[in-house]
């Protein structure tokens, strides 16, 4: 169990939740786990409790008066082979407000029994080893999960994608670290043994694999969208082209230049994926008021920010790597050779063409089918262990390469989360719904 767990006393009492969808429903189950679960299970039927993992009918009754609350399928799933590592029962009910909340009640009369705090069954999984803190992260992001691309990466985390690698690695460098405390354990101070080329070998090795890793997409794109910031001059028809693509009226359009003063930022998602369209004030060289100076400012930090950029200005002046948009191409004369695509919100003419176009250029930012984003955390621990196994490579001392594997060893522990602070799993578990 994590150090941080130890101390967390959440672990300490059986805990009950509905853990499907607000009453009414056609179903709704509620989960126990704890040491009490397979107690509470007895007394809730009045009979000799199921066989495990076989769904029974039965009555559930009110340990209280005997009244009979539902009849219901129960299932018994003692620990640790459950979804927590603990004994667990699963009551499926009729899903009626009443049926629910009476059960509900009845649980809590019991001694011992208490509702679950937001996300406590799925911290019980990682506290008993169920699940490391990469799981338990992508648990979090399926639940929130908005678009197919996030569904995706949610489930490859979810099932394990990252923590086999990680397993792997830390099953190696324990290995490594154990053969050379052995050497240096086994031989005189002033003459500890030179490191084979096989033991540099295998470091390179990891290292190589931990730099793939390395160069997965941030999930950050997954879950705030790829940013598309629409850039140009003032009346460059950027608003219009905004408020297109989205859908709906985010963004105010007039013929007045300067209608657009500030970001205006809105979330959509084409073809499964999750974009951030960012319409910015129009760019130009003449005075203005404060306010317009500093929203041109805005956008110029939005457009360094930008992982696509569409420029509706002259295409000379498109930055480097924007896409140059031909924008209100049904009322002016364009040359097609001079940009990259063109564009009448108006009409909707190249609108699925650039919607194609996003959707592609997205695709390069975004992990493939079978590969992972990665959070800004993990990047970090891996990076930790990349530099770790780097260092080991380049030192001849076994002593200092012992050192390597020791920081190594603190990385995987802060990747799988042992090594993880209270208020960091307080935070992550947190935005879980209560009954998961």
């Amino acid at each position: 169990m994590p150090a941080a767990a130890e101390n967390s006393g959440l672990s300490s009492a059986t805990i009950f939740a509905l853990s499907s969808g607000a009453p009414p429903a056609g179903v709704a189950v509620v989960r126990i786990s704890g040491a009490a679960a397979g107690d509470a299970l007895d007394r809730l039927t009045g009979r000799v409790r199921p066989e495990p993992r076989h769904a029974v009918l039965r009555t559930l009754i009110d340990p209280a008066d005997g009244r009979a609350l539902d009849r219901a399928l129960l299932l018994w799933l003692p620990g640790p082979g459950s979804a927590t590592g603990e004994d667990m029962a699963e009551l499926h009910l009729h899903g009626g407000r009443a049926v629910t909340a009476s059960v509900l009640s009845a649980l809590a009369a019991l001694p011992g029994l208490r509702p679950a705090e937001p996300g406590e069954f799925t911290r019980r999984a990682f506290e008993t080893g169920r699940i490391d803190l990469n799981e338990a992260e992508a648990l979090g992001d399926l639940l929130a999960a908005e678009t197919e691309s996030q569904r995706r990466n949610a489930m490859l985390l979810a099932g394990g994608a990252l923590s086999r690698a990680i397993d792997g690695w830390q099953a190696r460098v324990l290995m490594l670290s154990a053969r050379l405390e052995a050497d240096i354990d086994f031989s005189d101070e002033e003459d500890v043994a030179p490191l084979d080329p096989g033991f540099t070998a295998e470091l390179a090795a990891m290292a190589g694999e931990v730099a793939r890793w390395q160069g997965r997409a941030p999930v950050e794109r997954l879950r705030d969208g790829v940013r598309i910031v629409l850039a140009g001059p003032p009346n460059a028809g950027k608003s219009t082209l905004l408020n297109v693509l989205t859908g709906r009226e985010v963004a105010i359009v007039t013929p007045i230049a300067g209608t657009t003063r500030d970001l205006i930022e809105a979330p959509v998602a084409i073809g499964g994926i999750p974009f951030l369209l960012i319409d910015t004030a129009g760019l130009h060289d003449g005075q203005g008021d404060m306010v317009e100076a500093i929203g041109i400012e805005r956008a110029a930090q939005a457009m360094a920010g930008a992982d696509i950029l569409l420029w509706l200005g002259e295409p000379g002046d498109a930055p480097l790597g924007a896409v140059r948009i031909g924008a209100q191409a049904d009322r002016r004369v364009l040359d097609p050779a001079a940009y990259d695509l063109l564009v009448s919100a108006q009409e909707g003419e190249g609108i699925d063409a650039l919607k194609a176009m996003l959707v592609d250029k997205a695709g390069r930012l975004l992990p493939g089918e079978n590969e992972a984003a990665l959070s800004a955390r993990q990047r970090t621990a891996l990076d930790r262990l990349g530099d770790a196994l780097t260092l080991g490579q380049a030192e001849a001392d076994p002593l200092l390469v012992a050192e390597s594997l020791r920081l190594a060893r603190a990385a995987i522990d802060a990747l799988t989360g042992r090594a993880g602070t209270e208020e960091m799993l307080d935070g992550l578990f947190g935005r879980f719904c209560i009954g998961k």
